[in-house]
């Protein structure tokens, strides 16, 4: 099982890979696309070779290509993960290249949830580089499975707290997607990029479904340390970091509902609260603290 899942590891990083070089294709063919067609209307010269790759149907035919591979690549990490699980006997969430794993299948998964939604591809420009920086990470780092240290012998909590922290940070990852794209187009939009107010509405729906989601890690984790630690709260680093992401989002939440926050000023605080999530998910590598195990630390 434990090569299946390696096998299932590669593939998902190449499928994403792949995806993404679809999308970055599209993006390209489509501004040939636009410039010929400007070219041809100003009575400019003919651009031999590039009627077919500039034509707006190849553009939608390389974009629904990278979808379409983005979906080959969740189904091979999900492979990927339920394999591990066979193989170790618990949730493979129980050192950082599971977790590496593991997150960057909870940023495909959310990403294609949102582009089914909205029919958005422009959002995998941001979020499958976001899930392939990860998978690379998780080939530099040891993957050989442990026994789990006492702290970790509780297979219920140990699957729950993680798992609903990937939902919560594969959300983040794609508010701070739109939030992205939103802020480096001007107010009316530009040309190739969906309008503002849809990106403005897509990360506040992320941050919607993530917030929950972050809260419940929070309170199992505080559940977990109790019967683990003796204490529900010792402000290690993994918890401080997670407390401020939650008042970080948490602050989000509130200026867009109750004062009615919008554009650019929500955008930059999903930035930094994008910033704290991956703080939260890597500090501890720098800080240690109870969360820190083998050397690499714990993720959650």
């Amino acid at each position: 099982m434990f090569k299946m899942s390696e096998y299932s590891f590669v593939a998902g990083l190449l499928a994403a890979g792949l995806a993404l070089i679809c999308y970055v294709m599209a993006v390209l063919v489509a501004r040939l696309g636009a410039r010929r067609t400007v070219l041809a209307s100003a009575g400019g010269p003919s651009m031999p070779g590039t009627l077919v790759l500039g034509d707006p149907t190849s553009a939608a035919g390389l974009a629904t290509y990278g979808t379409l591979i983005g979906w080959l690549s969740f189904v091979f990490l999900t492979a990927c993960l339920i394999f591990r699980t066979i193989a170790v006997g618990h949730g493979p969430f129980s050192n950082m290249y599971e977790f590496s794993v593991a997150f960057a299948w909870g940023v495909i998964g959310c990403y294609v949830f949102f582009e089914r939604r909205y029919h958005l591809r422009t959002l995998g420009l941001v979020a499958l580089p976001i899930a392939v920086l990860l998978l690379l990470y998780a080939t530099t780092i040891p993957s050989a499975a442990e026994p789990l240290v006492p702290a970790l012998q509780n297979n219920l909590l140990l699957t729950v707290h993680v798992a609903v922290a990937i939902v919560a940070y594969g959300s983040f990852s794609i508010a701070f997607g739109a939030a992205l794209l939103y802020l480096i187009q001007p107010e009316t939009g530009r040309k190739g990029l969906p309008r503002p107010e849809i990106l403005d509405e897509i990360s506040y729906r992320a941050v919607v479904i993530g917030f929950p989601f972050l809260t419940l890690t929070i309170v199992l984790g505080a559940l977990w340390a109790d019967v683990a630690w003796g204490a529900y709260w010792s402000w290690d680093p993994k918890e401080t970091a997670s407390l401020v992401t939650w008042l970080i989002y948490g602050a989000y939440l509130h200026a867009r509902v109750v004062r009615g926050w919008r554009g650019r000023r929500s955008a930059w605080l999903l930035m930094l609260g994008f910033a704290a999530t991956l703080f939260t998910y890597f500090g501890n590598l720098f800080f240690g603290g109870l969360h820190s195990y083998a050397g690499l630390g714990q993720p959650d």
